[in-house]
């Protein structure tokens, strides 16, 4: 990781930052996330600060990538456990100057939220869904150790396409 970056958890105080990366996320990576960039621009601050504050209750993570330099976030990623037994892995996103191995920011990010996992539900895996377009983001899990388990799930805003479900099992589960 480098070193002027710090992985901060989210709490409701943030719901500000927390809205510009993700009207930032949106306009970058539109396939990747479950929400129009015209609907978050349309959110209402209290919808904000639920979702801030969401980040931060019992079951649930949402961890931010920090530029210590600015205070600028420029990444994020959160996890909650499921009614299953296993946690899932939602809205990852970097900013694209930070992205890339030689930044380390993303598997900073996961290393953070996979130990968060671990002591959740010391048996369980962490599942994500991705666009089965998004090349990028599934070669990232799949470099990390994620498999795809063959379970898709149509994509919410076009159910033409899909999202491809990976897993890691971490404490010993497949």
């Amino acid at each position: 990781m480098s070193p002027a970056i710090r992985i901060a958890r989210i709490t409701e105080d943030d719901w500000d930052r927390m809205r510009a990366l993700r009207l930032e996320m949106l306009a970058d990576t539109p396939l990747a996330f479950l929400e129009t960039l015209n609907a978050a621009r349309e959110v209402p601050e209290s919808e904000w600060r639920f979702r801030a504050a969401r980040s931060a209750r019992p079951g649930s993570l949402g961890l931010a990538a920090v530029d210590t330099s600015s205070g600028d976030w420029v990444g994020t990623m959160s996890a909650y456990v499921d009614g299953s037994g296993d946690a899932m892995l939602v809205s990852v996103y970097v900013t694209p100057a930070w992205r890339g191995p030689t930044k380390g920011v993303t598997d900073t990010l996961l290393d953070a939220v996979e130990a968060w996992v671990r002591d959740e539900i010391p048996q369980g895996r962490l599942l994500l869904h991705v666009h089965e377009q998004n090349s990028r983001a599934r070669a990232f899990y799949a470099r990390r150790g994620y498999v795809e388990t063959g379970s898709t799930i149509p994509y919410p805003l076009d159910r033409t396409q899909n999202e491809v479900e990976m897993a890691l099992g971490l404490g010993g589960t497949p």
